[in-house]
């Protein structure tokens, strides 16, 4: 097969986190024959074309770009195959590849996704924790005061949470969490898909003091559990909803409203409102 074959555009390529089996026969075809590779860093993906036995020209893009870096890209997919990587992992997540995927739908460019590796995702495997709903959170900020305030936005969300984080920081993003969250079920994976991966259960105080005087080194993934249920209202709590109700309200509407807020029975709460009228 040679370059011909590969239609113009861009290839969104996921490569391997770690184990190089990972890498799919798709994406080692695409990186192959693709007229050009997007990198982030070209030692790194030079081992990995090194590893399928190719040679392939590479261009740098990644957060410090240009923007005639990107429009050089854009231009060549009119009548190139543009594969874009990262280091690791799928492009997209965690780094600025949208910007290259928006571009090139605005040109009317063909974009086509090759799936693979994730670190968030496998993680999310490992851990244990609820999958039904999920946000992907990337970095937390490095500063103290920043970080909570992001973690403070999130505190309510009914999904478990998942974080990029680094060895060196790790216990305090944990400790933060904790802090922010309350002491919630989590998992830290670390090496994943490498002979000595590892997905760490606990709390995350406790995981916080686990990593306090060893923080592991390489890149991990914290994945922590969503809120446990609200305790149901006090009897004074609805009673006290439903007096303030029904200072605008006729007694229907204010139980509707109070049954709602609480997801308590509104009937009931109806008969309890016509007994606080009379």
């Amino acid at each position: 097969m040679n370059n011909a074959q590969l239609q113009p555009g861009l290839y969104i390529v996921a490569t391997p986190i770690g184990n190089l089996g990972d890498l799919s026969a798709r994406a080692a075809h695409i990186l192959s024959h693709a007229d050009v590779i997007a990198v982030e860093d070209s030692r790194v993906t030079a081992k990995l074309l090194h590893h399928i036995g190719v040679k392939r020209p590479m261009v740098p893009y990644h957060d410090h770009s240009t923007e005639s870096v990107r429009a050089g890209l854009i231009a060549r997919m009119a009548t190139e195959a543009v594969a874009l990587v990262s280091d690791a992992g799928t492009p997209l997540i965690s780094d600025p590849g949208y910007k290259l995927v928006r571009d090139a739908r605005a040109a009317g460019h063909v974009v086509v996704t090759i799936p693979g590796p994730s670190a968030a995702i496998s993680a999310l495997t490992l851990a244990g924790l609820p999958t039904d709903r999920f946000l992907f959170m990337g970095f937390l900020p490095s500063k103290a005061q920043a970080r909570a305030t992001t973690i403070a936005e999130v505190a309510g969300i009914r999904a478990t949470l998942v974080f990029y984080e680094s060895g060196p920081r790790l216990s305090a993003a944990l400790a933060a969490l904790a802090e922010g969250l309350g002491d919630r079920e989590a998992a830290v994976a670390r090496e994943l898909t490498k002979k000595f991966e590892e997905c760490v259960t606990g709390t995350l105080t406790a995981l916080s003091t686990r990593y306090a005087d060893a923080p592991p080194k390489g890149e991990i993934v914290i994945v922590v559990a969503p809120p446990g249920d609200a305790p149901l209202p006090s009897e004074e709590d609805a009673d006290a909803a439903l007096t303030e109700a029904l200072t605008r309200l006729p007694v229907s509407k204010a139980a509707g409203e109070v049954a709602k807020r609480f997801g308590l029975d509104r009937k009931l709460l109806y008969a309890r409102a016509m007994e606080m009228k009379r």
